[in-house]
């Protein structure tokens, strides 16, 4: 099972931006998409963005297009999350997971096609 380790979470003024990390470990993954979530309080998971780490495909949840980036880097197992012009809306926790595929250019933002999560890394945007 692959194991995921979130990083770059904290406090951004509106405006700013923010670089998230996401650290995979523990099986190759050649075969897996990761994807990036966020959860505000007392609102429901949401899926932003998901990034095929064999092919590169991506998808986007339509609020993030333009704003957010998912990119990879192979060598190093690590998905990135560059998030620009940061709303105070934007304020969850985010979390990576890990997406099984069976294709490479499978993607998806439905959580429950995911089999391992990280543990989240908090996100405030607040002056």
């Amino acid at each position: 099972q692959v194991q995921l380790v979130e990083s770059g979470g904290g406090l951004v003024q509106p405006g700013g931006s923010l670089t998230l990390s996401c650290a995979a470990s523990g099986e190759p993954l050649d075969y897996y998409a990761i994807g990036w979530f966020r959860r505000a309080p007392e609102e429901a998971r949401e899926g932003l963005a998901c990034i095929s780490i064999s092919d590169g495909s991506t998808l986007y949840q339509d609020s993030v297009k333009g704003r957010f980036t998912i990119s990879r880097d192979n060598a190093k197992d690590t998905v990135y999350l560059q998030m620009n012009s940061l709303q105070p809306e934007d304020t969850a926790v985010y979390y990576c997971a890990s997406l099984p595929q069976y294709r490479k250019d499978y993607v998806s933002l439905w959580p429950d096609a995911y089999d391992s999560w990280g543990q989240g890394t908090q996100v405030t945007v607040s002056s």
